[in-house]
């Protein structure tokens, strides 16, 4: 089989959840298949929309299109017209898209000309939501990053895209009308995307469960399937702890919806000799400002930047007692607390969204109230109190398994091979 697989960002470029899942599926899927990567890198001095081809190895190849300069657009002419010609000279027998953020919505118009059946990971609420998250930016407002319940035009306009209002109060109206029909048309045409897609995952049945009652996806057309995990290096056994003190880790970008600054100010409250070690990419201003709240705190804080996913286990999870996940929006399914529960490290996270569904208080890990940095603070203080404890509710691992393992890598490329193959052969159906 030849699969086309399409996410807006890939290791080493981009390495959140998505992206990391991505290069576990297609390194395993093409170890059996062909497999063409159509992802992005954003390049300010090459052509707007050039493409660059990568041969991986003998069945995966890497295609690459330049889009530094569209991230608030949703569709790209140039870039459909790109995508097309490459697609004919492709020929894939399905196409498996993880995201279309930064790309353009056009992709599956081109797919679907082409009959290519088309099956679609959900990852966030990218469909749903202008930015993905349900989570506002507030610009102006007292408190930013509120969560919204639902997608409403004008609530978009008002929260997320004031910013690029002109300012000038005589043309308030104006410009609140202006990207209120932005956003319906942007609405429109995502809600167009789930009548021409054949089929979709949701790696939580919290999100399984948003797609179908507020984005009326057809119970039919979409399926639960948790993420799968390259076990190989994700074992416990080779977890050595390397410190003394007890540590709190946190894996992840610096953006702000990952809660890195409740966690700060949760770290802060506790009085006792411990450590928190902060891994992930850094973003400039919003690092530094990071930094400069850690400075408040007694205990040490260190920032210890990337590190390779395939050395999780001796780099970042040997290093700590127990990995704290405070996401401030409803996170779906981190991979982050997979990641840790295949080490046997316990999680703290909060009782929201998929974060809850994949760890249950006192059960495998431990829950505090979302958004509130007090609660996880209490919850630290438990976990320090508690160690023979935690390291219990880390051995329990995963709940949803006989054997309290995660999902391999491996059995979860044959189910998404079983998918490729029922969903192309009633493409196929269909079409004749």
């Amino acid at each position: 089989m030849h699969i086309l697989k399409i996410i807006h960002g890939y290791p080493q470029e981009y390495n959140a959840g998505s992206e990391v899942y991505t290069q576990s599926i297609v390194e395993e899927l093409s170890k059996t298949n062909k497999v063409s990567l159509f992802t992005r890198i954003e390049n300010e001095y090459m052509p707007d929309f050039e493409i660059l081809k990568t041969i991986i190895n003998k069945n995966f190849s890497k295609y690459q299109v330049n889009i530094p300069r569209g991230k608030d657009g949703y569709r790209h002419k140039t870039l459909d017209l790109n995508f097309e010609s490459l697609l004919l000279t492709l020929k894939p027998d399905v196409a498996h898209i993880g995201h279309l953020n930064h790309l353009s919505t056009g992709i599956i118009d081109i797919l679907k000309k082409h009959n290519i059946p088309i099956i679609y990971t959900l990852h966030d609420f990218w469909l749903m939501c202008p930015r993905g998250q349900f989570l506002q930016v507030g610009f102006g407002k007292e408190t930013p990053f509120t969560l919204c319940e639902k997608q409403n035009d004008e609530q978009c306009a008002l929260n997320c895209y004031n910013r690029y209002f002109s300012g000038t109060g005589d043309y308030f109206y104006e410009d609140l009308n202006y990207w209120k029909n932005w956003i319906n048309r942007r609405m429109k045409e995502t809600k167009s995307i789930c009548n021409k897609t054949d089929f979709f995952i949701a790696p939580s049945k919290y999100l399984m469960n948003r797609f179908i009652n507020d984005f009326e996806i057809p119970q039919e057309k979409i399926r639960y399937l948790d993420y799968g995990f390259p076990t190989h290096y994700l074992d416990a056994s080779k977890r050595k702890k390397n410190t003394t003190e007890y540590t709190f880790g946190y894996i992840g970008t610096h953006i702000p919806s990952k809660g890195l600054n409740l966690l700060i100010e949760a770290f802060s409250q506790i009085n006792e000799n411990v450590k928190l070690k902060i891994f992930g990419r850094t973003i400039g201003q919003t690092t530094k400002t990071l930094r400069e709240l850690a400075k408040n705190c007694t205990n040490e804080i260190e920032f210890l930047g990337e590190y390779n996913n395939k050395n999780l286990v001796s780099e970042v999870f040997s290093e700590v007692d127990v990995i704290v996940i405070p996401s401030i929006w409803g996170e779906n399914s981190p991979l982050v607390i997979h990641e840790a529960q295949a080490c046997e490290v316990p999680v703290i996270t909060a009782d929201f969204g998929g974060m809850r569904e994949y760890v249950s208080h006192l059960e495998n890990g431990l829950l505090f109230k979302h958004r509130n940095a007090d609660a996880l603070s209490k919850q630290m203080q438990f976990a320090i109190e508690n160690q023979d404890l935690m390291r219990e509710l880390g051995e329990r691992a995963y709940l949803y398994s006989e054997d309290q393992k995660v999902p391999s890598i491996d059995t979860h490329c044959i189910e998404l091979e079983n998918i490729y193959s029922k969903v192309s052969e009633y493409s196929h159906c269909q079409t004749l």
